[in-house]
Formats: structure tokens, sequence, C-alpha cells
């Protein structure tokens, strides 16, 4: 029988109500339970992750399972550490005190999972929830068929499922659960259903993270190592899910006398990892379904790009598979240049000089992820302080997010939040202020009757002048 989002909701607050989520050891044994099932059904989770996109095993095990079992390491080697007080600094003013910072759980906390990485995407937001201590509802995304089906049948074999639940179906289903009060909502997914989220959020003023995405930018200088750098971008962009990625390579920028060389690079690396006909590649994913497929060619096929392809352009719609596909200077205002391509389409852009491909990215929306290769110093300290991006990353692509120590996340409208390590505890945390006075020299200055020497010492004390806060410790002035 097949849960209603309203009996889970309940339950699931009842569990937390009871104090259920609380204990370290739970938590724990819940972060065990996830790494034990992606150790021990590693072979249906490739099943299905090729099922739903054609994923390549390797893929698979790099891009989802591993990072998976990393982020649930991490999380139990870090756990009580990250559960433990902070002990802060008490101010003289408030002497006799102490004072403290304490993690404690949101609550009810719902995950909305997208389809493109949809064992990552779901459990990783999971594995943080769990180890703030919270009751989880996940929502597989339904583009994904096959895992959100396995999520469903695995998950409360592993862990508590009257604490932690999986909830399938479509807009109907995350429509009836963004109805009820939340404690947290987790968002991964484009931009239009963030809104909703976000909409859906307001009405309860409960807090979102929104993992969004945008048109990530790829800046290559002239000074680079051509082959390496042509690889690192290559695999960034069509060894990630070919392309369906939110950190991917959308575009190119890079200089006009430059571009000619980059474009052979990266043909050679092209047909090296795939071949002469990518579409009959076991390593190249699938586009998600015939929707995205007919999205993507009509980028292709618009009328002022369609000639700008300089590589590859082939493509099955009865397998969902498009080759990987190079554009050169599309027009600013095509389709393909005005939101996230999400797919196998590169185009590179070229400009006169390097510094102005600056200007060119800060016109579009604050991408998830900004990309420079060069070996010159300076320019990346001038692009690091002048792009606005979720994240940096200098000379490689999305390589980034595999760090537990950075956080992950968007800014503006590439999303808002972010997670991965402790900031995963952080984010499904609240930091408690904790103060802790005894009764012991009580400061008279405070209280009314308030008068012209009671004022002085006050505006002393706040003005951190240490004979009027002595005086205040003291009892002064003397009387009522």
């Amino acid at each position: 029988m097949v849960e209603s989002p309203a009996a889970a909701v309940q339950e699931l607050r009842e569990r937390f109500a009871a104090g259920q989520t609380r204990p370290a050891e739970w938590r724990a044994a819940q972060l065990r339970g996830v790494l034990r099932m992606a150790t021990e059904m590693e072979a249906e989770i490739c099943d299905a992750l090729h099922a739903d996109l054609g994923k390549p095993k390797t893929e698979a095990h790099v891009h989802e399972l591993s990072l998976i079992k990393s982020s649930c390491l991490f999380a139990l080697k870090n756990l009580k550490k990250w559960m433990k007080p902070q002990k802060v600094p008490a101010k003289l003013m408030n002497f006799p005190s102490t004072a403290r910072i304490t993690p404690e759980p949101l609550g009810l906390v719902l995950v909305i999972s997208a389809w493109n990485y949809p064992l990552l995407l779901s459990l990783d937001p999971v594995i943080g929830a769990i180890a703030a201590g919270n009751a989880v509802a996940l929502k597989p995304s339904e583009g994904a068929p096959a895992m959100s089906s396995l999520l469903a049948e695995l998950l409360p074999r592993f862990v508590d499922g009257n604490c932690i639940k999986v909830i399938e179906g479509g807009v109907k289903e995350t429509t009836a659960l963004l109805n009820h009060k939340w404690d947290k909502i987790f968002y991964t997914g484009n931009s239009r259903v963030g809104r909703v989220v976000m909409a859906a959020a307001a009405k309860h003023l409960t807090p979102v993270v929104l993992e969004l995405g945008g048109k990530c930018p790829v800046v290559v200088d002239s000074n680079v190592d051509l082959h390496i750098a042509a690889k690192r971008i290559a695999a960034g962009k069509w060894g990630c899910n070919n392309g369906q990625a939110c950190i991917a390579p959308d575009f190119i920028i890079t200089t006009q006398a430059f571009a000619p060389k980059l474009l052979e690079s990266l043909k050679n690396v092209l047909e090296k990892f795939y071949g002469k006909d990518p579409l009959l590649s076991a390593d190249l994913s699938r586009v998600v379904n015939a929707s995205h497929f007919g999205r993507l060619k009509g980028l292709m096929d618009e009328e002022m790009v369609s000639d700008k392809i300089v590589f590859g352009g082939q493509r099955d719609e009865q397998q969902l598979k498009i080759a990987p596909t190079i554009f050169l200077d599309v027009p600013l205002d095509s389709a393909i240049m005005k939101d996230e391509i999400f797919g196998p389409l590169l185009p590179i852009l070229t400009v006169d000089k390097i510094h102005e491909s600056f200007g060119l990215i800060n016109s579009m929306a604050k991408p998830l992820a900004a990309y420079l290769f060069t070996r010159d110093s300076e320019l990346q300290n001038q692009f690091e302080g002048a792009i606005s991006a979720g994240g940096t990353l200098f000379n490689d692509t999305s390589i980034h997010l595999t760090n537990p120590y950075l956080p992950f996340g968007g800014v503006g409208e590439s999303g808002t939040g972010a997670y991965h390590g402790k900031f995963s505890f952080d984010a499904f945390s609240h930091r408690k202020a904790v103060m802790n006075r005894g009764f012991a020299r009580e400061a008279r200055a405070r209280y009314p009757p308030y008068s012209a020497p009671k004022l002085k010492i006050l505006k002393g004390v706040l003005e951190g002048k240490l004979g009027d806060m002595i005086q205040a410790i003291l009892g002064f002035p003397r009387g009522k």
C-alpha cells in the first residue's frame, strides 16, 4: 500500500516530536545504512541509472556511487564534532556568564531531487539532513523513474523508514507535499520550478535551499596547455551525463586568434573519447526523454545557429542520442544563448581580447560555476574578483564539487544556500545562541528607576569602557 503524502508527513512530524532522530547513535546508524545500500546494491543502482539515462557504468560509479559513499564516510567521521556545542567568548559586560552555539535539528525537511544525477542529488542532501538530526521526506524525480522506484524500494530496507520516507509521484504529488508546512525544503532542479517551490515555502515562512543552475562559462586564455585544457573541458561537458549537469560548461569564450586551435584540439579529443561515430559510443549518456530531445533539437535547428555548427550535429531521435556538437560564434540573442543548454551542445564565442569575456559573462545571470583556463595568476585574480558565481575553478571543470571542505551552491538565479560536507549539516541545522548566567554581581545600572549616573555607566559599558564595566559589575551606583 502506497502511503499518502499527508499520512507520511504526519508520521514524520510525530517521530521528530518524540525525539527519535536526535541521538547521535540514531544518526550514525542511518548514515551507515545509506553507506551499506550504496555498497551492497551497486549493480542495481548502475542498472537503474543506465535505464533512465544510458549512463555509463564508470560515470555511475565515479559521479554518483563514490560521492555518496564519500559523503557518508565524511559525515560519520565528523558527526560528533559537528554536533558538539561551540564555546564562544562571553563579554565582560555580561559577567558572570558563559556562551555557546548549539546546533539543533530544524525538524521535518523535504528534499525534492532532480533526474540528471538521481542517486547523488537524492541522497547527498538526505545525508546532511540525517546528520543534523531531522526527519526526512525524499521526493525523487519522476524524470528518472527507474531510480525513483529503486530508492522507494531500497531505502526503507537500509534506514529507519518511520523517520526517513520516500514519496514517489509527479507534479500532483509534489504539489501536495508543498502544501504542507515543512521546517526546510531542499530543491534541486530548474529555476522555473524553483520559483514555485519558493512561493509555496513562503506561505509558511519555510526556509529553502535552491540548487538551480545557469549558463556556466568557460574562458580559455591562449597560454594554456591546449591538449589538457581540451580534455578537461570535454570531460566536464560530455563526460558528465552528456552535458546534462548543472555545472557542465555551457559555452566557451576565447579570442578570435586562438579559437581555431582550441576547436581543433576539442575535435581531436572528442574523436579519441567517443570515436568517429559518437552515437555508437557506450561511453556517452543519452538524452533523458523525448521532450528534452525535442528542446535540444530546436536549439540546433534555429535558423540563426544551424549554420554555425562546426563539429558534430549527428542525432538519433529513436535512441534519444545527440553527438557532442560545437558551434562557433552564435548570435547572443539566439535561443541557445538565452537559457541553460543542459545537453551536448557547446557554443564557442570569440572576443578580440580575453578581458572582454568579463563583461560578456556579467551581462548574463550569475552562473552556478565559472571556469577559467590560464597560466596568468593576475588574470585569475581579476576573474575571481570580477565574476560572481556559485563557484570558481581554474584550469579544470566540475571537480570542485568533490571537495567536502568547499560549499556547493548558487548565487542569484543559480540558487540560494549551499551544502556538501559540514555545509550540509549546517544547511539542516539551527545554530542556537545559548548564554548561561549566574546570580552573583548584579548590575544595578540596568534597572529602573533610571538616573543620570546609571546612564553614564550604561553608556560606558556599551562603548566598552573598562572602568564603567567594573563599576557596573560591582553594583554602582549604590542605592536603588
